[in-house]
């Protein structure tokens, strides 16, 4: 693990970014600007996306597993939440919450302080009640208080691949601790042929809530081709119906799996553990930055 840091990051930035290639702590970000819009930046690493953010319309989700974050997370309660974002980059969803959620006041933690430094000089971190962190996600798991959570979210990458520890049985504790009654767990992962890093990781889902549902391009659910998978999880009813609608109509339709057919879907799978954590899958060379 990476050792704790436990200064907040600062949020002024210039005042216009500038593209380029920038040094980080995973490799080596590029900032490129969107031709189709006139504030939105992409954020890459060593060539795979990592965010995009609109600056103008931070209620804009760009990616399709971002706007599936969205689409759960407009199904809470009305008004502000406490959130925790294990995994940050240029901090898309934080930003979409500040804006749909006025009041809400979120924690983001990161392990690259470099590529936080550098979202917070290009694009800002002056979000109405964001804090940022840069640590490790398990060690700032360690540092939270039981109940203090509406909603945690795992999207946290390094080189490609889901960063190590955050995929555990021991870690899926710690979150449901966080986790207020009511509250949401929602994760990112990838996978490809056979699903066998989502099966265990579902299954280590089914072992800690009672509630969980999965969302996912019908292609990569049936395990054609590479891809994001997004789960969400709480010890409380999820609203399937309400999601299973929405992303079922949008511009690029999802799958939501969930009852006795995720259970299928999970199958015999053993939950990951911190004694027995396969590898997260790499994504093959001919995709990199398109999911």
């Amino acid at each position: 693990m990476f050792p704790l840091v436990s200064d907040f990051v600062s949020r002024t930035r210039k005042a216009d970014p500038v593209p380029g290639r920038y040094p980080v702590r995973f490799g080596t970000a590029e900032l490129v600007k969107d031709a189709d819009r006139a504030n939105a930046w992409l954020v890459s690493v060593d060539g795979v996306a990592q965010s995009y953010v609109d600056l103008d319309d931070p209620a804009h989700l760009e990616f399709d597993y971002v706007r599936r974050f969205g689409d759960v997370v407009d199904r809470l309660p009305p008004g502000p939440v406490e959130a925790l974002h294990i995994g940050g980059a240029a901090c898309t969803l934080p930003r979409y919450v500040a804006a749909t959620r006025p009041g809400s006041r979120q924690l983001v933690f990161d392990a690259d302080g470099e590529l936080v430094e550098l979202v917070r000089a290009q694009l800002g971190l002056r979000i109405p009640g964001l804090r940022v962190r840069v640590t490790d996600g398990r060690a700032g798991l360690a540092t939270r208080r039981e109940d203090s959570a509406d909603l945690v979210v795992v999207d946290a990458f390094e080189r490609a691949t889901l960063a190590g520890g955050l995929a555990t049985r021991e870690a899926t504790k710690a979150i449901a601790g966080i986790l207020r009654p009511a509250g949401l767990y929602l994760a990112n992962i990838t996978d490809g042929s056979g699903l066998p890093f989502a099966r265990r990781f579902l299954a280590t889902l089914l072992s800690v809530f009672p509630e969980v549902l999965l969302l996912a391009d019908p292609g990569v659910l049936r395990g054609r081709r590479f891809g994001n998978l997004v789960l969400a999880a709480s010890a409380t009813q999820l609203p399937t119906a309400e999601i299973a609608t929405r992303t079922a109509s949008a511009a690029f339709p999802a799958r939501c799996v969930y009852g006795p057919e995720l259970r299928k879907l999970a199958g015999k799978a053993p939950p990951i553990t911190d004694a027995d954590a396969p590898s997260p899958p790499n994504p093959p060379e001919d995709i990199l930055g398109l999911f």
